[in-house]
């Protein structure tokens, strides 16, 4: 008896023949990248493809192709990175019981210089959150976006008139903030702490509408300890590196949001670099404002990535996933 599970072919067929070259890729390197990735073969003719494999392999496949032809149809690029996360999220689709031909919602940020779209399922819930919640926690490992979207979702709300400042924070020299020992200005000294959020904004919009609104004041970047005793109204507040606040510092910068303010705080639980025993107000925020067994406080909205969420470089997400082995193990 043959044994051979049987080959299962999935036709595609794409209607705008201007981007069928930009899908397939430079000698078929997309269609390539995901046979590989899959194990399936995909065969074009013209503007058609017929993918071949198991059921399960050519509906995530099929499911990756849609959701990066509506990527290009959206005027967004395609690079490698777009490629593999379409395929972690065809996975994750997948296995959530979503047909073959389903895609990640389709909420997409404009701004200047680009149009941002999630890449992950995990990605689309979290700007979904920052639609709806005024306070959104965002948690997880280095490389799943939290603080590039964060910042895409204050810079989209900016252009379109929605707040009136960005204020950027984040903890400085771990949580001391000790930044008398540092030479230069108030902007020389923090610069080298925020330079994550000042290169999301530079790749969002141009250098000099970036200079031009830090001069104005209309971008704000603060240390923590600057926070104290303001109120924030028409503001958009990123608060970065989260984890390595106190708890004191974490609700004084909660408490400042003022009218028509919003606030998104990110941070990665597994990162903390306060002093042995000091507990992370990251930690404690949550467990106040979302206790455990109880509903989350009303206009909060928590949002936690995985290791399969990183969309950095793959070798990112192979060294997330080997330190959260180890940490399993070290706890068993």
């Amino acid at each position: 008896m043959d044994n051979t599970p049987a080959v299962h072919k999935v036709d595609l067929s794409f209607a705008d023949n201007r981007l069928v070259p930009l899908l397939y890729g430079e000698h078929d390197t997309n269609l390539s990248r995901i046979e590989h990735q899959l194990g399936v073969s995909i065969a074009s003719r013209g503007n058609t493809l017929t993918i071949a494999g198991s059921v399960k392999s050519t509906a995530i496949a099929e499911i990756a192709l849609v959701t990066l032809w509506n990527r290009l149809q959206d005027s967004l690029p395609i690079n490698n990175g777009d490629i593999d996360a379409a395929v972690r999220m065809a996975r994750d689709l997948r296995e959530s019981g979503l047909a073959a031909g389903s895609t990640v919602p389709d909420l997409k940020l404009k701004t200047r210089r680009r149009s941002i779209a999630a890449r992950t399922p995990k990605q689309a819930e979290y700007l979904k959150a920052m639609e709806e919640n005024d306070l959104v926690f965002a948690l997880g490992p280095a490389g799943t976006g939290k603080t590039y979207l964060a910042v895409a979702q204050a810079v989209a709300m900016m252009q379109s008139g929605q707040i009136e400042r960005l204020v950027l924070s984040r903890p400085a020299v771990e949580a001391g903030e000790r930044l008398g020992f540092l030479p230069g200005d108030l902007r020389e000294k923090i610069d080298p702490y925020l330079r994550p959020i000042f290169d999301a904004l530079n790749d969002l919009m141009p250098a000099e509408i970036v200079e031009k609104r830090l001069s104005q004041g209309m971008i704000e970047v603060a240390p923590l300890a600057f926070m104290r005793g303001r109120t924030l109204a028409n503001a958009f507040v990123v608060l970065d590196e989260a984890q390595n606040t106190t708890p004191v510092q974490m609700k004084m910068v909660l408490t400042r949001l003022g009218e028509n303010s919003r606030m998104v705080v990110t941070g990665d639980l597994t990162q903390i670099d306060l002093p042995p025993g000091m507990r992370s107000g990251l930690y404690d925020a949550l467990e106040a404002l979302s206790p455990a067994g109880q509903p989350t406080t009303e206009g909060v909205g928590i949002v936690e990535f995985g290791e399969t969420d990183v969309v950095r470089h793959p070798l990112v997400m192979r060294i997330v996933q080997a330190y959260e082995r180890r940490t399993r193990e070290r706890n068993a």
